[in-house]
């Protein structure tokens, strides 16, 4: 039975879905869903690419940042816990870069947190034998270390409202095909904008993504000392909810083409929406987490030190030159075209408040609630 069939069958039963429930069966539906399903979803063969498939020196950098986050620990102990691990390339660099600090890398465990099956099994085809699986964060005792996450959040299944007379949220109905319907917003979508300080003019769409606020909460409270890495596209509430976006921001990715139809190719294609930073920002706060600081993904890598490290690989290489175009291409791809529209929040509970090397080009502690 195809999941399209499914979800009209559920609808049939229990009458229209949120778009939340929607998307949570289109993405993680068993088997089905896109993200329990076989397909080849990452790189050339799947719908997208991560920063980590670019290169190396992405996975290093954050190593390079967590080693840093080591020294402020007092070079105890440290655990790594990464949330969707993807193919696993990441971890992968990450370690293999933090290889080069033998103290470091002996005390070290990498946790990787991931409800896919299919994807798991990817994992652990090339990842070291110091990676742990996990369900959940509960799952891991002691987190003190760094909990990671790239390009997580924007999978999240959110709700999708729109402001009229009064904050409607839409529904997913079928009529011979699948349709749109508003009902009112219940209270804890109304009270998201409230907490946020945000009014949203008539007419705007846009989407809450309730997930994120449970996330944090549950990162908060499993973390004893240490940092929260969250990279990922998104924005701060200002930017996120200024006229320009009032028709939202949910998009689809299918064999790396772009569409904002979420009604085809279900459990085929990818269903993403930016995440609010103010948002993870406030209910970290609320949750025991201080804010370090929120750069561009391109800021975050140059400050860590990418070209002088990718110089310093060049200069190690006989074939240079066709290594040297190819990291042009690279570094047009990470810092000019993926490095505005991706950011890097850094929160952290229990360690003082110590310069991070990544955020060196912070531009100021500007409100994260605007």
């Amino acid at each position: 039975m195809l999941l399209s069939e499914i979800i009209i069958e559920r609808i049939k039963k229990e009458g229209p879905v949120s778009f939340r429930d929607f998307m949570e069966m289109a993405l993680y539906y068993p088997e089905l869903g896109y993200y329990n399903s076989q397909k080849d979803k990452i790189g050339a063969d799947g719908d997208f690419y991560t920063s980590a498939n670019l290169t190396a020196a992405f996975g290093a950098m954050i190593g390079r940042q967590i080693e840093e986050m080591w020294q402020n620990l007092e070079k105890n102990p440290f655990k790594i816990v990464e949330y969707g691990a993807g193919t696993g390339l990441l971890c992968h660099d990450i370690l293999d870069y933090l290889k080069n600090n033998n103290t470091l890398y002996n005390s070290l465990t990498y946790c990787i947190i991931e409800k896919s099956s299919s994807m798991r099994e990817i994992q652990k085809k090339h990842l070291h034998k110091k990676v742990r699986w996990y369900d959940s964060i509960q799952e891991i005792p002691e987190i003190n270390g760094c909990i990671l996450s790239n390009e997580l959040i924007d999978n999240f299944s959110v709700h999708q409202v729109i402001m009229k007379d009064r904050l409607q949220e839409i529904f997913v109905d079928y009529k011979e095909y699948f349709i749109e319907i508003l009902k009112p917003a219940k209270k804890e979508l109304t009270d998201y904008f409230s907490e946020l300080k945000v009014q949203l003019p008539e007419g705007f769409l846009t989407e809450v993504n309730l997930e994120a606020k449970s996330w944090i909460k549950d990162v908060s409270q499993s973390l004893q000392k240490g940092y929260v890495i969250t990279i990922d596209y998104g924005s701060l509430s200002a930017e996120l909810y200024n006229k320009r976006r009032s028709c939202g921001t949910l998009l689809c990715y299918y064999k790396h083409q772009k569409n904002d139809n979420p009604y085809q190719f279900i459990g085929q294609q990818d269903i993403t929406t930016h995440i609010n930073f103010s948002a993870l920002s406030h209910y970290g706060s609320q949750s025991g987490l201080t804010c370090c600081g929120i750069v561009d993904q391109a800021q975050f890598l140059l400050a860590l030190g990418i070209k002088e490290y990718q110089d310093s690989a060049l200069n190690n290489n006989p074939h240079n030159l066709a290594m040297a175009m190819q990291e042009s291409i690279i570094n047009y791809r990470l810092l000019v075209d993926m490095g505005p529209k991706f950011k890097v929040l850094i929160q952290q509970k229990g360690v003082p408040e110590y310069p991070l090397s990544g955020l060196k080009f912070l531009n100021s502690t500007k409100a994260l609630y605007s």
